[in-house]
Formats: C-alpha cells, structure tokens, sequence
C-alpha cells in the first residue's frame, strides 16, 4: 500500500468511528468526572420522572430498604436508600425522620441503623455517623478520628458501640472512638483484587487526590478531542460555504489551524494514559470483568494500594452472636469469626455462603450459631459449624454452579426486615418487597416515598457502566462498555499513528525540498 493510501485508510477510518462515538465518549467523560468527587456533588439529584421505567421505585425495589429498627411496639424505623422514615402501625404507615441530614438523597442513603440499650439511636451512611437527638429528633453528625468517612455497620457488644468502615472497626468509649486493632487474618496474602487495583488506576484514586485530578485532566481532554474533531470535520464546509459567499476567512481558517494543532498535539502527548483509561474501564464490567473477577495482585508500591492496613476496603458488615461470646466479619470475599474479640488472627469459615462482589447487604442472625447471608448472590441459611448452606427462598440446599454470566443472582437482595408480627420481609432488587412467611404482602410504597430522587452520582454511574443504554439495545447493552471501549481504542491508535505519519510525510517534503533547492 503507497503512503498516501495508507494515511488515506487510516483518516477514513479514524474520522468514522469517532463520529459515532462522540457523544458516548463525551458522557462517558463528564461522568467519570462528577463519580470523582461524590462529595462535591452529593446536593444535587435528578427527578426520576424524567428518566425511564426501569428507573422508578415500585414496591419498594432498588435498594430502597436495607431493613429496620423496632423502637418499641409497632413504631419502627425502616431505612436504605430512601433514607429514615418512621412507622407506628407496623408499617403502614410512614412519617419523613430525616431532619438534620444534608439536602441531596447521598446524604440521606443509610447502611445501618441500630438502638442501643441505653435508648440512643445511632444512623451510619455513605457519608458519616450520626446520632439522634431524642427531644428534637435531628440527626447529628459524629466526628470520626479517621478520613474514611463511610459507615458500613454498627453493632453493639457488651454494651459498647462498634463503628464499622470499610477498612478500619472503631469503638466508642467515654473519650470518643478508638480504632480497634485488626490482626491479618490467617489466609492474609498481602495482595489485593486485580478488580480493585484497575479501579483505583481508572479513577486515578490509587495516586491521591493528584491522581483524580489527573485522571479529571484526560476526561477533560477526551471531551476536548471530541469537540476539536466535530469542528475539524464540519468547519472545513462552512468556511468553503463563507468563502463561495465573498466573506472573510482569515480568522476563521488560523481557529481551524489552532484547533487541529492542539486536537493532535494532546492526542500525541497523553496518548499512554488515554489508551490506559479506556483499557482499565473495559474490564470493570462484564462480559470482561468476569475474566478478573477472582484475581489477586501484589499491591503497587508508593500508592492508595499499598496500605499496611490488612483490612483495607473489605469490610463490609459485623456481628456479634453474644450466646457463643463470638464476632463475625464480613468482608467482600469471605465471613471471619474471633472467639477472642480480636485478640488473635481472625479465622476464616471452612464452608461460605455465596457473597456478592457488591459485598453483603443482610447479615442477621437466626439462631446461635446459625445465620442469615444475603447479597446480590442471593439469600441463604447458614450453619458454618456444619458446613452448611440452604437457599432461603427454596429451602433446599445451595449447589455451587460456576457460570460465566454475571455475578448476580436471579435474587439480588438488598434488604430484609421481620415486621411486628414476625412476617419476614425481603427486597429483591429488581422486584421490590415479598413476603416469606405469608402472602400478606408487604404495605404499598406511599407516593412521597416512591417520589424520592436519584442522586446525579448515580445517575452518572448508570451512564458510565453503560446500563443507561439498555433502552437503546436492550439486554446486549451489557456488552457496550466493552466494544464501546474498543471503538475507543482503535480511534485512539489510529489517530496516534496517522499524526505520526502525516508529520514525518511532512519532514520528508521539508527535506526533499531542500535538497532540490541546494542542486
């Protein structure tokens, strides 16, 4: 192939797929961004009347519970994603309890709510600790002597709050909270999940705060070639239009020069970490996810990863069975107990329940010795003393089955409560409450509830794995982020290589040039 067809082949082939690409990597861009910082933007939500169906709570699904706390009586408080609301007709009927909480639904999402015996109420949520006031029944924010700010759960031992992060436990004292001291379990390897090292390099996170704000440079670099491409593909025709006009062009042509200078120039120079972002982000979803799901990575040294904390990022519930004097642990891969409250090596259950990579979102006990394990792996009796395990919807015994689906259950659940009367309620994520012990039902989600927002966060969440697009290409929008992330690839190295050899055709000419003139 000459050198002009071959530049040829690749301009075509560059020129197109980023066209049809634009728009996707511009969203993709913008909310990786706004998923950056949480935080910053926890105040603002978006009205769910203006997204589709499969974004509408409806008997109470998408999270919308994670259980409740009995007060006394019927009054109860349920929570989850929805935030606190208070019920005293065995649910009812609901009142808003979110006094004192920030605006924005980020603010009001809660993992854990517990009653302790002295009376105090405790929340613990996305974004902190918070007591409640028992005269004015505002929730006020507790100061935690950590930066980690996220509380996965609360439990009370021997009349002692524990606060549980999900890297470090805390316990409260008469001077405020200390850090427990958690030894490395007996299997500690030292390593971390390969899914969350490619995480932390595609958000940046694993550098710091300089690492997002890198990171947020090459999305705003990426929106920056989306735009310079559309101008360079449709200024060319104006400006031919303006000048079969008679009109001025001089300003117009040295924009369209600027322009295709800067488009080339960050595309040559960050070309390494434009390439590394688009790669990371292709495996953090399925069907390429699947493929690290189980992995486990030395840490890399001198960032976020490398802590010496053995726990670091894998909390995620505790418990405490007072008959047996004994503390559960749940993290994202497995259940610990110490006999010891710590004092020794956490020990890890020779059989398991199925555990989401999601991590656990009911852990409750049953009996001594006997738990309830539920994720987005399904629902499940355990009794770890006997090495067993039951599915608890069917009742019969949980058969492992490897797959290359998903990782997820045709039960994710994301809630579980016992009302007054005893009824085991469960929420299916998809499907909303059931109820297991009767077909009583569970009560209708009351309009201002179901009225409740979804965060911008999650909204950009949803844009960003791609699960926006199903109404576009409906159940194959799962493979989106991977071939999007090809499509993204193959623009990224066609584009490097054609500025490469545009710009050496030109030394060539220069060169050529010259030697002419010197014979």
């Amino acid at each position: 192939m000459s050198r002009n067809k071959t530049i040829s082949f690749f301009k075509k082939y560059h020129k197109w797929p980023s066209l049809a690409l634009t728009f996707f990597v511009f969203l993709f861009a913008i909310s990786g961004i706004v998923m950056n910082h949480r935080g910053l933007f926890s105040s603002v939500d978006v009205d769910r009347d203006y997204l589709g169906s499969e974004y509408q709570y409806v008997n109470w699904n998408k999270a919308a519970v994670k259980s409740a706390v009995k007060i006394n009586g019927d009054t109860a408080l349920i929570y989850g994603n929805i935030g606190v609301w208070k019920t005293t007709d065995n649910f009812k009927s609901f009142q808003d309890y979110n006094l004192g909480f920030k605006d924005g639904i980020d603010n009001r999402k809660i993992e854990k709510l517990i009653k302790l015996k002295s009376g105090e109420v405790f929340a613990g949520g996305l974004f902190g600790l918070f007591l409640q006031d028992s005269e004015t029944e505002k929730w006020e924010q507790i100061d935690l002597p950590i930066s980690e700010q996220r509380v996965v759960d609360l439990v009370e031992i021997k009349n002692q709050l524990y606060v549980l992060t999900r890297s470090h436990l805390l316990k409260r004292t008469e001077l405020g909270f200390e850090l427990v001291e958690l030894p490395p379990s007996e299997d500690y390897d030292n390593k971390i999940s390969l899914f969350k090292t490619l995480w932390e390099i595609h958000s940046g996170e694993a550098f710091g705060v300089v690492g997002k704000l890198f990171v947020d440079f090459i999305g705003l670099i990426f929106i920056f070639l989306c735009f310079s491409g559309l101008v360079y593909f449709f200024y060319p025709k104006w400006i031919k239009s303006l000048k079969q006009k008679g009109k001025t062009l001089k300003g117009k042509v040295q924009f369209l020069k600027f322009n295709l200078k800067w488009h080339n120039h960050f595309g040559n120079w960050l070309i390494v970490f434009l390439l590394l972002i688009t790669l990371t982000g292709m495996f953090l979803r399925p069907p390429l996810l699947i493929a690290i799901a189980t992995n486990r990575v030395a840490k890399i040294p001198f960032t976020h990863l490398d802590s010496s904390n053995p726990w670091f990022d894998q909390l995620r519930r505790i418990m405490y069975d007072e008959e047996l004097d004994r503390i559960l642990l749940a993290t994202n891969e497995r259940v610990y107990f110490t006999d010891d409250h710590f004092a020794s090596a956490p020990i890890s259950y020779a059989v398991q329940p199925p555990i989401s990579v999601m991590g656990v979102n009911v852990f409750e006990k049953a009996s001594t010795g006997n738990y309830i394990v539920g994720s987005f792996s399904g629902i499940f009796y355990w009794i770890p003393e006997k090495g067993l395990v039951f599915d608890y919807i069917t009742k019969k015994p949980h058969v492992p089955v490897r797959t290359m689906g998903p990782p997820i259950s045709a039960h994710p659940i994301a809630g579980y409560l016992k009302d007054s009367n005893g009824n085991e309620i469960l929420f299916d994520y998809n499907l909303g409450a059931g109820n297991l012990s009767s077909n009583s039902g569970f009560s209708q989600m009351p309009m201002m509830i179901q009225d409740s927002p979804m965060s911008l966060w999650n909204l950009c969440l949803e844009i960003h794995t791609g699960r926006i697009y199903q109404y576009i290409f409906g159940r194959f929008y799962i493979l989106f982020v991977p071939l999007a992330g090809i499509s993204i690839l193959w623009i990224l190295i066609t584009g490097f290589i054609l500025y490469r050899k545009q710009k050496k055709r030109k030394r060539l000419n220069f060169i050529y040039s010259n030697i002419q003139y010197v014979i």
